[in-house]
């Protein structure tokens, strides 16, 4: 299988599994994703950890071979299923980590930019360098890099497609934290461990007020933070969770 999943306890593993060509995204991969990511949402996990196989790379991006000598519409299709299927993972209910070692390239960077959260080993190399052949980023690059790096930075990305490694990357926001070499389902575990704990509920609307905030004015933000919050005063685990501040021991939510 291109495409592997375990579910690990609260985590569930996804791994892109095509070391011998450093991990490079075909559409029938993509697809694969797609139908792996709908297994998830159906799941107990409470974390999604994506990693790819073998040492060399996260995934070194699109196979270039398999985007040769295809129609416009084709070429059109493609774009849309990739970035359809990366929008899925953006949308998941619980929330994700790229873990990146080695090379994230392109297709690569942009499944990784569509979780929730990023971290790198010192060894890892990241960029979009479709410029370099003449195209430009199609699995939503353009779109989600300026949103987490800003448009100057985003810009000076995509137009030079050159290479960014870890420190800068964390420097940039571009990933979250760079964190010791190690087996990479193991460095989103001890990542994610700490978004697991607590409601689910809670966790969800924290995390949609952000986002939703942030494709908006900041007037129209705040009614957002207020509706959502006003949601999560109604859940069980907002009465469990304030009986026990004041009880002064640990909560025990529920996710409901």
């Amino acid at each position: 299988m291109s495409i592997d999943i375990k579910f690990d306890g609260p985590y569930a593993i996804l791994t892109l599994n095509r070391p011998e060509a450093r991990n490079a995204l075909q559409f029938t991969m993509i697809e694969a994703l797609s139908y792996t990511l709908d297994q998830v949402a159906a799941s107990s996990a409470r974390a999604l950890i994506v990693t790819g196989a073998g040492p060399k790379a996260f995934c070194a991006g699109a196979d270039i071979k398999e985007l040769m000598d295809r129609s416009l519409m084709q070429q059109r299709q493609g774009a849309q299923l990739g970035q359809r299927t990366f929008d899925k993972l953006a949308k998941l209910a619980i929330p994700s980590v790229a873990v990146l070692h080695g090379y994230a390239f392109g297709g690569g960077l942009e499944l990784a930019m569509a979780c929730t959260f990023r971290i790198a080993t010192v060894q890892a190399r990241m960029g979009l360098p479709e410029i370099k052949l003449g195209l430009i980023p199609g699995y939503g690059g353009t779109q989600r890099l300026p949103r987490l790096v800003g448009e100057g930075r985003a810009l000076e990305m995509v137009m030079s497609g050159r290479t960014v490694d870890a420190i800068e990357a964390e420097r940039v926001g571009l990933v979250n934290r760079v964190v010791a070499h190690g087996e990479p389902a193991e460095l989103g575990k001890s990542f994610m461990s700490e978004f697991i704990g607590y409601s689910r509920c809670a966790s969800q609307f924290s995390r949609e007020a952000v986002v939703r905030g942030m494709a908006t004015t900041l007037e129209a933000g705040l009614e957002i933070e207020a509706d959502l919050s006003t949601l999560a005063y109604q859940t069980d685990d907002a009465v469990e969770g304030m009986h026990a501040f004041i009880e002064k021991r640990t909560p025990e939510f529920k996710d409901a």
